[in-house]
C-alpha cells in the first residue's frame, strides 16, 4: 500500500529564502540583514498597555475580528492618515499580522485558477499565498532603477481570468512607493475590468524625501473593490506580536472575517490592547520621527553599499534595499549571498526570491531595520568585502 502523500499544492511552495538565510546567518554567527525583524525599541506606551491588559485579565478570546477599542482606533487612524472611511463594526478585521490578513483575504475572495497580477520585484509571501489557494500569479515587471510602472504592461496582463491586482506600497523588497498617478492607472484598469485590488500598506509610515503615502481605497470608486491590508509589526517594532488588519466593504469583510475566524480564531487579545493604546496615544511626531530616523539609516547603509561596489537601488520607503551584487563571485544570487555572508559576516536574501526570471540573480536584498550599533557594524563589515 502506498504511503500518504503531501498535499499537491505544497509541491509548488519552496522554503522561504528569507528564513533560509536567517538560519544560515545563525549558523555562521553573522549579522542578520536578511529578515525584516525590526529589532529597534518598542514604544514604552505600547509595552505598558499590553502588560496592563494581561494583568487585568484581558487574556481570553476577543471577537473574531478584534477588540472593539482596536477596531475603533483603526477607524479613526484610517480616516486621519489614509482618507478611508471604515465602519469598525462591519469593515475592519483584525488578524494575525498583515500576512494573516492577506491570506484570509485570498481564501475568501479567490477561486482556484483565478489570475492575480502582481508587480516585480514582488514580496515572496504574496506569491506563496496565491499558490496556496491555487490562484495563478501573473507578474508584471517594474522598470529599474526606480521601479517605474508601465500602464500598457499592466493592461496587457489582464485576461478574462484576471480577478485581482496586488499593490505593495511602500514595497518590499524594492522600497518602491507608488505615486498617485501610478495608483490612478491601476485603479482605472481595476474599474474597467471589474477587479479587486489587494494592497499591502504595512510600511506606510516609512517614507523618505518628503513622499506621502496614498491608499488605493481613497481614490474615486475604489473603496468598494479594494482590500486594504496593514499592521503595526513594523511601525511599533513588534513583529512577533502578529497584529494586522484588513479593511473592505461589508460583503467582502464578512467573508474575510469568517476565514480569519477559521484560521486564527482571533489575534492575541492583550497585544491587541497594546496596539490600540499605541494608535490612540502616540502623537503624530512619533511617525514623523520614525521616517526621519529610517531615512538616516537608509542613507548610511546605501552609502556603505555603494562604496563597497554593491550599487543600491535607493529605496523611496520601507526599510529594504536591493543591491546590485553582480561583481560578487557566484553563478546565482544564492551563491553571491552566501559569499557575502562567509566573507563579510552579513546576511542578505538572494534576489531570485523576488523575481520570476534570471534577472533577480544580480541582486541581494538587505534590511536596515536595525539598531544603530548593529547597522554601523554591518557597514564596517560590508566595507571589508573583497
Amino acid at each position: 500500500m502506498d504511503s500518504p502523500k503531501i498535499n499537491q499544492r505544497m509541491a509548488e511552495l519552496g522554503h522561504s529564502e528569507i528564513r533560509a538565510m536567517t538560519q544560515a546567518c545563525v549558523a555562521a554567527g553573522g549579522l542578520n540583514l536578511a529578515q525584516g525583524v525590526c529589532d529597534t525599541p518598542v514604544p514604552s506606551l505600547v509595552l505598558k498597555a499590553a502588560a496592563d491588559a494581561m494583568a487585568t485579565g484581558k487574556n481570553t478570546y476577543s471577537r473574531f475580528d478584534g477588540l472593539p477599542e482596536l477596531r475603533a482606533a483603526l477607524a479613526l487612524k484610517l480616516s486621519r492618515d489614509n482618507e478611508i472611511q471604515a465602519d469598525p463594526e462591519t469593515e475592519i478585521t483584525v488578524s494575525a499580522g498583515a500576512t494573516g490578513a492577506f491570506h484570509a483575504a485570498c481564501l475568501a475572495l479567490l477561486n482556484p485558477g483565478d489570475e492575480v497580477i502582481l508587480f516585480e520585484p514582488f514580496y515572496q509571501y504574496h506569491v506563496s499565498a496565491l499558490l496556496a489557494v491555487e490562484a495563478v500569479p501573473v507578474v508584471v515587471a517594474l522598470v529599474a532603477p526606480d521601479w517605474t510602472l508601465m500602464a500598457e504592461a499592466v493592461e496587457r496582463a489582464v485576461t478574462p481570468r484576471t480577478k485581482a491586482i496586488i499593490v505593495n506600497s511602500p514595497g518590499n523588497p524594492s522600497g518602491k512607493v507608488f505615486s498617485r498617478d501610478e495608483l490612478e492607472v491601476v485603479a482605472g484598469i481595476a474599474r474597467n475590468h471589474d477587479l479587486f485590488v489587494l494592497t499591502d500598506e504595512i510600511y506606510e509610515y516609512f517614507l523618505y524625501d518628503g513622499r506621502r503615502h496614498v491608499s488605493m481605497a481613497s481614490l474615486p470608486g475604489m473603496a468598494e473593490r479594494t482590500i486594504t491590508i496593514g499592521g503595526y509589526s513594523k511601525t511599533f517594532s513588534i513583529t512577533g506580536w502578529r497584529i494586522g488588519y484588513s479593511v473592505a466593504a461589508p460583503r467582502w469583510a464578512q467573508s474575510i472575517g469568517a476565514m480569519n475566524d477559521l484560521l486564527y480564531v482571533c489575534a492575541p487579545t492583550p497585544l491587541q490592547a497594546g496596539v490600540a493604546t499605541g494608535i490612540q496615544g502616540l502623537p503624530q511626531t512619533f511617525y514623523r520621527q520614525l521616517a526621519k530616523d529610517y531615512q538616516q539609516k537608509r542613507d548610511r547603509f546605501c552609502a556603505a553599499l555603494a562604496q563597497a561596489g554593491l550599487p543600491p537601488s535607493v529605496p523611496q520607503g520601507a526599510y529594504y534595499v536591493l543591491a546590485d551584487a553582480s561583481r560578487v563571485p557566484g553563478i546565482n544570487g544564492k551563491e553571491r549571498a552566501m559569499f557575502v555572508l562567509r566573507t563579510a559576516g552579513v546576511a542578505g536574501v538572494p534576489g531570485e526570491a523576488f523575481f520570476s526570471g534570471p534577472g533577480g540573480s544580480r541582486y541581494i536584498r538587505f534590511s536596515y531595520a536595525k539598531i544603530d550599533a548593529d547597522l554601523d557594524e554591518a557597514c564596517r563589515r560590508i566595507a571589508r568585502l573583497p
